[in-house]
């Protein structure tokens, strides 16, 4: 079978150095707003659809199903090639134009790419009686273990963005040294380290419209379990929320098991276990970003592991990273999705 360096286009992998804002975008706002909106590329084949059960159906309860989005080199070459599993951020999805745009850079290089759906995320309320939240890393390590037992995978890494970058680095941190060997490599872009530090700036004055936009979604989505589970959830308590704090005291912590937005933010926040992760790990994160805070304690934990490379830039804002495009190179300017390829391709072999 052809080893990594006899499949991988150098293309592919160019540009993955320092970071320099894209010229008029270095303020982290407009990183953040154009990097939402700009389209990517997609050269994608057809996904092939798999849902994987995270909790089995029990006592005439619906259980919890993740909708995957598939990508497969040939099977000849499948098992051996590396796999990424990329998981998007606060009320996004399988279709969020990062997880598109990091989709093609891994298929062109040769990878296997799952792009998966949180519980309920990409239209798939109805296939969990219960809602998604930051601490669900059980979700992503039964995905992961799902496709490695059907296919016998034997590289795969974790791309998570935001709240989905705490959910991978969460993973990381909860298996320690009993990671299983096929886990390569975790990555996370922007990552929620500190939920609630987080979530308490999105608060602040400069943030509230991002932080309406998540509330309005979040709000929605919550009102369609309603509608799909009357007897579960209470419509009412979704009435007046002002706050995304507000949303996971009310909703969140309520229905999943915490006792406050407090106990959420601790129990789910890849902080508490950042020193016990023990493969590669990148994580990228940019001091302009609007609203994710990583506390001086999570920053110690981070100096401290050998096993995670941690690159902050000056600007980037949210999950953005924008920077000149070279079209003489073809090189697009995503910085960040070129330099998670390289960190992704580097560790995908012993």
């Amino acid at each position: 079978m052809s080893s990594t360096k006899e499949w991988i286009a150098p293309q592919h992998v160019a540009h993955a150095s320092e970071f320099m804002p894209r010229r008029f975008f270095s303020n982290g706002h407009l990183q953040t707003i154009l990097g939402n909106f700009l389209r990517r590329s997609d050269l994608l084949p057809p996904a092939e659809t798999v849902l994987v059960e995270v909790v089995p159906s029990r006592d005439g309860r619906v259980g919890s199903s993740i909708r995957c989005d598939c990508h497969w080199q040939p099977a000849e070459f499948r098992a051996g090639r590396p796999t990424a599993i990329i998981v998007h951020g606060l009320e996004g999805s399988s279709n969020s134009q990062y997880v598109v745009g990091n989709a093609n850079k891994l298929w062109q290089a040769g990878a296997n790419v799952v792009r998966m759906n949180m519980r309920n995320c990409g239209g798939t309320e109805a296939l969990s009686s219960t809602l998604y939240h930051s601490g669900l890393s059980g979700d992503l390590s039964a995905v992961m273990r799902h496709f490695t037992e059907l296919y016998g995978l034997t590289s795969v890494s974790l791309v998570g963005y935001s709240m989905g970058g705490n959910l991978a680095l969460k993973l990381a941190g909860d298996l320690g040294t009993s990671a299983p060997r096929t886990l390569r490599s975790v990555i996370g872009i922007s990552p929620a380290i500190d939920l609630g530090p987080s979530a308490d700036a999105l608060h602040s004055p400069q943030n509230r419209v991002y932080e309406m936009k998540f509330l309005h979604a979040l709000v929605a989505r919550y009102r369609r379990k309603v509608a799909l589970f009357p007897d579960v959830y209470d419509a009412s308590r979704a009435d007046r929320i002002g706050s995304i704090r507000e949303f996971d005291e009310r909703i969140t912590a309520f229905y999943s098991g915490f006792t406050g937005a407090d106990d959420y933010y601790y129990r789910a926040a890849s902080a508490r276990v950042l020193e016990r992760i023990a493969v590669p790990t990148l994580i990228l994160n940019s001091a302009d970003d609007p609203f994710i805070r990583l506390l001086p304690e999570s920053r110690d934990k981070i100096a401290a592991n050998r096993n995670i490379r941690f690159v902050e830039t000056a600007h980037g804002g949210h999950c953005a990273f924008l920077a000149p495009a070279d079209p003489a190179s073809k090189y697009d300017g995503y910085w960040a999705e070129h330099t998670l390829l390289r960190f992704l391709l580097e560790h995908s072999e012993n």
